[in-house]
């Protein structure tokens, strides 16, 4: 199934009412930096493609009545909107530029970026209100509308907003951000991030969509923690506690007096930290492993 303009069904598409099969249809990136993270997600949820196949536009997923469609990033907040699909996975950039009437259903944990407002180096300004009167190029334009605090001529382009200053179209640039180091690479500086964005399931209003919600929360929780085993000194377990910031593990009595073992979930990003401070309070036989789903 090709994709089809913005606002129009694809052929042979029916409205949500108009379905009869009881189906849930979500929309997926086709391509770019959302599409892997997008069908990895699915794929953990239990959503992978009942047949694989990467040519595949549109497929049923296993052990579910969910379909998915692979369709432009850009398209799917109109997709959600005008009901081609019930649910679909974008950037929170490109839902507030198109501004459709979507609900925001869950935030995905990937594809963490930031609009910046940014200058050639060599630039006079310094400050986002000094551009009041300048040129701005951007992809985004309303969003630069709406969050520049001056106003700005507003230059619409496509493609590599980057080399616009140089080509002397406009005077700073609007623009997505993830390291920083394609503006560097073009000899920019950022003055400011206007914006803050990363992958949403959004849903049309009054969409049927919870269950589908609940396991990808479920899995999006668990990515976000490490199921943490250890054993130590029965003594030492209020430390234990402390580090690992829970007051009620699992605790189990191990074979040799005095000892148990302790299993608790912690945030994936403190691992890095809790590990040696652990061994400090006698804690041994560590082991951390991944969390497939996580339901609170």
């Amino acid at each position: 199934m090709a994709p089809s303009r913005p606002g129009r069904l694809p052929r042979g598409a029916r409205p949500p009412q108009e379905r009869e099969d009881g189906r849930l249809r979500i929309a997926v990136p086709v391509k770019g930096r959302l599409r892997e993270p997008s069908v990895s997600l699915l794929e953990d949820a239990g959503l992978g493609p009942e047949e694989p196949g990467e040519r595949a536009l549109a497929f049923p997923c296993r052990n579910a009545p969910v379909d998915v469609l692979l369709v432009r990033a850009a398209d799917i907040p109109e997709y959600v909107q005008d009901g081609v699909v019930d649910c679909g996975i974008t950037g929170q950039d490109l839902v507030r530029e198109r501004a459709a009437r979507v609900e925001e259903l869950l935030e995905l944990g990937f594809g963490s970026c930031r609009l910046d407002v940014a200058v050639p180096e060599e630039s006079q300004y310094e400050r986002v209100e000094e551009l009041a009167g300048a040129s701005v190029a951007t992809v985004f334009p309303r969003i630069t509308r709406e969050l520049l605090p001056v106003e700005v001529e507003l230059v619409d382009v496509t493609g590599s907003v980057e080399i616009a200053p140089r080509l002397g179209l406009a005077d700073a640039i609007v623009d997505l951000v993830s390291s920083g180091n394609t503006l560097r690479t073009n000899g920019l500086r950022s003055l400011a991030t206007i914006f803050s964005s990363q992958a949403v399931l959004i849903g049309r209003v009054g969409a049927a969509a919870g269950q589908l919600v609940s396991m990808l929360r479920a899995v999006v929780e668990a990515r976000a923690h490490r199921y943490l085993m250890l054993d130590a000194p029965e003594a030492r377990l209020d430390e234990i506690c402390a580090v690992i910031g829970s007051r009620s593990p699992s605790v189990i009595p191990l074979a040799e007096p005095g000892m148990v073992a302790v299993h608790a979930l912690v945030p994936a990003q403190d691992v890095w930290q809790l590990l040696p401070r652990l061994e400090e309070v006698g804690a041994f036989s560590i082991l951390v492993v991944p969390v497939e789903r996580m339901l609170r």
